[in-house]
Formats: structure tokens, sequence, C-alpha cells
């Protein structure tokens, strides 16, 4: 992705009479949620935990509805989304964002840790603003709690399985058990029941697991998983939850949300 120099609203701030007047709704922070156009997850989940006095707003990259359950049709589904990742930051920038969430997951487990990092200062270049992403969101997350030994549950296809783990164990982390769902299309996953979600992690936890993880920003997990921390006694990270806590914090909001995670609520 290309690093372009660019000036944004947020760079030349409203002024009425000589005073710097903030955003009516979004009075403390604008987020920019960033997420592939098939995806109807992240933007109500997201909704859901808001704070008072920020604002969420959401640019879409434009992929297709179509299956994935080939190496062909995968690689061309993931390049068309680095693709576009760029477009929808220059557009979404206009509203005047203070931060952005990338609600694409899987991209931002591909190739590792070095990859990631990488990715995530690309973006934020691109920006001109704080970027989050949800692979170091939830390596933050688990450094606070403190927890090495993970499951992890995704709707992934298995070469999406292999580099979330992969990520994973190069970051420092112990997968003792990994459940790809294999969802043959994008909407799909957005269709996977919460009951079922609530078996896979059933089946997932053990007293070899420390945390529990959600991945794929389309999987709607939020709810289940904050419920799941009381019937585990553990760390249940669901990606969406993981990377609103991780754009307030980075934000320098420190309000603690009850009913969705520990995370939001003890960090």
């Amino acid at each position: 992705m290309t690093a372009r120099a660019s000036v944004y609203l947020s760079d030349i701030p409203c002024k009425i009479e000589g005073r710097i007047v903030p955003d009516t709704l979004g009075y403390r922070k604008h987020i920019g949620l960033v997420v592939p156009s098939t995806n109807t997850t992240v933007q109500p989940e997201t909704d859901a935990i808001r704070v008072p006095g920020v604002t969420c707003h959401t640019g879409r990259v434009t992929i297709k509805e179509r299956p994935l359950n080939t190496e062909e049709a995968f690689n061309e589904h993931m390049q068309v989304m680095r693709d576009g990742m760029g477009t929808a930051i220059d557009q979404i920038m206009t509203a005047g964002l203070d931060h952005l969430i990338m609600g694409i997951a899987l991209e931002t487990f591909w190739g590792g840790v070095v990859a990631a990092d990488k990715l995530q200062t690309d973006l934020a270049r691109r920006a001109g603003v704080g970027v989050t992403i949800g692979s170091t969101a939830m390596v933050a997350a688990l450094k606070k709690f403190g927890a090495r030994k993970l499951a992890i549950l995704t709707p992934h296809q298995p070469r999406g399985d292999e580099m979330v783990k992969a990520y994973f164990v190069e970051a420092g982390f112990d997968v003792v058990r990994l459940k790809g769902l294999a969802c043959k299309t994008p909407r799909l996953i957005a269709q996977v029941s919460q009951q079922d979600i609530r078996n896979a992690l059933r089946e997932l936890d053990g007293p070899d697991v420390e945390a529990l993880l959600t991945v794929g920003t389309a999987l709607p997990a939020s709810a289940v998983a904050a419920l799941a921390e009381r019937w585990f006694d553990k760390p249940v990270i669901a990606v969406n939850t993981v990377s609103f806590w991780d754009a307030l914090r980075r934000c320098g909001i420190e309000d603690r949300v009850q009913g969705y995670g520990r995370v939001l609520e003890e960090f």
C-alpha cells in the first residue's frame, strides 16, 4: 500500500468567533471503522459498546459475496481486500476522524508479527491518525490478563486458520486448540448462530487453556464472549470488543464499560 501525505478535516478545527467548537455528538472523539462491504457485524457490535461523546463512522472495502473454499478464490479475496483498504481510508478520513479501527481481522494476522506491525504503521501513515488492528489489540489484552495458553475460534477456511495460529505462536503464545468454522462465503460468517458459537467455545475450553479468543470481525461473538467469561472464569476475548477497547485507550479515553467483557471493565 502506498503511503500518501494528506490533509484531512481533523487538521482544520471548526472555529466560531475564534473558539474551537467540538462536534455536537462526537464531542470527545470520532472513531472510524473500516470493514468489508459484506460485513454486517462490526458496526452494530461496536455501537452497542460506545461511550458518551464518542461516535463511530463506517467506511467499506468493496468485496464480492462468493465462495472462498478454494486456494485461488481465497487469495483473490485477500488481494481485493488489501487493494481496497487505502481507498476506504481516504474516503472515511474526510469526516475528520481521530482514530481508525480496521474491522478486517484476517489481514491483520497475515504474514506474522513483523508483517502485522508494518501493516499497522502503513495504515496509520495513510490515515494520518492512530490505527487499531485486531491482531495487536488481542496481544495487548492478553498481556493485561497475563494469559499465554490459548484456544481460538475462527470462521475461516484452513488457510486462514494457519495464519492466525502462526501469528500467535510467533508472538510468544501457546495455541492449545483452534477450531475453524470454515464459513464458505463472507456473508455466511455473520449468520453463525450464537448457539453454535457457545457450543464451539465449550468444545475449545479446558483446564489447559488460560484464555479463549474469537477471531473474525463478521462473527457475531461479542455478546457470547462476555457471557462465556462467567461460565469459564477466564478471559474470552472477541475481536470487535477488544478492538474498540484498544481504540478508546489509544485515544486517551479510560471509561470502564460494564457488561461487555472484562477487558472493558478492568483495563
